[in-house]
């Protein structure tokens, strides 16, 4: 989901705020120490050093220099500091939490060093590689779009379901509808502002609502129930969640009831939630409170008869962590892979790549909404292969700019593993392509193919299947049109042509 939240060193706050809280700095270490010496103080301890080469020169200081200022209380006026906080709950959520001093916690002579520092070593520019070049003949995928449209096409949630019809949530219209296996629309009802996830447990469907598509603190998201594609009776079970993003299902303490596991992704605040099921119930338990949670999977990783979380974190200290559970609840976190404070990570799943028997990673970096969009080498898709004792190494590596989701599925059926991803921000004005790739394994390479019509949407959602039971994997793309920069005249051809979603129907089999 998109985040529009600092990635570099000032994302997570709440982390760099309790690091500096232990800064004290003596006269002569204030004026000996060098701007990098500064840097890594104040900005390593609680996440990886975001080298001034992560940024060209321009972003850092018309935008993250700026913004990291705030962390120890520098502003430019008392207004810029005022305009951080929200006129709600959420406000009062993050003034209560001092995550914005005000006044200085670090003096101006180390704060310009600093300032120095990255100016003096930041790029002019990032190095991007070749130009990909990108068929646009995607022979082994009709392409399908339904005739319902929508006049701001927004789309949260787009999922098949096992009996062949299409789930899709819309931030825009507040709304959860049934798209039947032929596009046509079956049922539709209101909810909160973003359905983003969904879970069919028995005859009831449990959705997560953000409450809120836009950055918020204020706990506006829920968790509702209600009967199986009757979108018009709905029970909120947990509501003020700080802009919950997913969550999951399982019986964790082992006493026969059904735990939930809640991406809280908030703002400046959120955290990873637990929700254990009792009479009352639910009891919410803080795993990690921290914002920038985006997924979490219930898995058992070390195969000792207990589901374990994995869960991917972004916002400054970006990584995957796996919450080793003891059977009763009780959890021990350990981080498997971690990522450069700018990475940008926007989606993970656990996949069983190399057909091992033991759960792989399959990540997506590509949030570019923090600031003017910079096009980056790293952004892309990755996959990390696991050894068997949850030590994972890259095996492979796309590069795609303002990746978003990726699917590893052998679509073509023959033998190996190919990729499908989508973009919500690709190079707008080189590669508009980008915004869906299909990269077709062949040898030790890739083709890379999409679709003729590629940009009728703006792809934030995917999902795959084989919704029309042939024995293939199809795919479902969402669009949500949101303004593009530089402005190109995309949003309005996206609202004027309304559409939700398209479906990659799969012609292999």
């Amino acid at each position: 989901m998109q985040r529009f939240l600092f990635c570099v060193s000032v994302g997570m706050l709440s982390l760099l705020f309790s690091c500096k809280k232990d800064i004290t700095h003596s006269p002569q270490n204030r004026t000996s120490a060098s701007g990098e010496q500064l840097a890594r103080l104040n900005c390593a301890s609680c996440h990886q050093f975001p080298e001034p080469s992560l940024l060209d020169k321009d972003t850092w200081q018309n935008y993250m220099l700026p913004r990291m200022g705030y962390m120890f209380g520098i502003y430019s006026t008392s207004e810029e500091r005022a305009a951080l906080f929200e006129n709600n709950e959420g406000g009062t959520i993050v003034l209560e939490s001092d995550l914005f001093p005000a006044v200085p916690t670090l003096d101006s002579l180390s704060w310009e060093a600093i300032q120095q520092y990255y100016l003096s070593e930041a790029p002019d520019s990032l190095p991007l590689p070749p130009q990909k070049k990108i068929s646009n003949t995607l022979k082994q995928f009709q392409i399908r779009i339904p005739k319902q449209k929508v006049t701001i096409p927004s789309s949260t949630l787009v999922q098949f379901t096992d009996a062949g019809n299409l789930y899709l949530g819309d931030a825009m219209t507040q709304s959860f509808s049934v798209f039947s296996n032929g596009l046509e629309l079956l049922e539709t009802g209101n909810l909160a502002e973003g359905v983003v996830s969904i879970k069919t447990i028995q005859d009831e469907q449990w959705l997560t609502v953000m409450g809120s598509f836009s950055p918020t603190d204020a706990p506006l998201g829920s968790i509702v129930r209600m009967p199986k594609n009757q979108p018009n009776v709905a029970e909120t079970v947990i509501d003020q969640l700080q802009r919950p993003v997913h969550a999951s299902y399982s019986d964790l303490n082992n006493d026969g009831e059904t735990d939930i596991v809640v991406c809280e992704f908030g703002k400046w605040t959120g955290a990873l939630s637990l929700f254990i099921k009792n009479e009352q119930g639910y009891g919410k338990e803080v795993l990690h409170p921290f914002p920038g949670a985006i997924k979490a999977y219930v898995r058992d990783m070390n195969s000792d008869g207990h589901d374990d979380i994995v869960a991917l974190f972004a916002q400054g200290d970006e990584g995957i962590d796996i919450f080793y559970n003891d059977g009763q609840a009780n959890f021990r976190r350990e981080r498997v892979l971690s990522f450069s404070p700018s990475m940008g990570s926007s989606f993970f799943k656990l996949i069983d790549y190399d057909q091992d028997g033991a759960l792989d990673i399959i990540f997506t970096a590509g949030d570019n909404a923090d600031y003017k969009p910079v096009m980056k080498p790293w952004h892309g898709v990755y996959v990390f292969l696991n050894n068997g004792a949850n030590a994972f190494e890259q095996e492979v590596f796309l590069h795609l700019n303002g990746a978003y989701n990726a699917v590893a599925n052998d679509f073509d059926a023959d033998g190996d593993m190919d990729i499908a991803a989508i973009s919500f921000f690709p190079d707008w004005v080189n590669t508009p392509e980008e915004s869906f790739v299909y990269f077709q394994k062949e040898g030790n390479d890739y083709h890379l193919q999409t679709f003729p019509k590629v940009n009728v949407g703006r792809w934030i959602v995917m999902d795959a299947a084989d919704y029309d039971n042939d024995g293939d994997t199809d795919l479902v793309l969402g669009s949500l049109a949101f303004e593009v920069i530089p402005k190109l005249g995309y949003v309005e051809k996206w609202m004027a042509s309304g559409i939700p979603f398209v479906v990659l129907e799969n012609t292999q089999q």
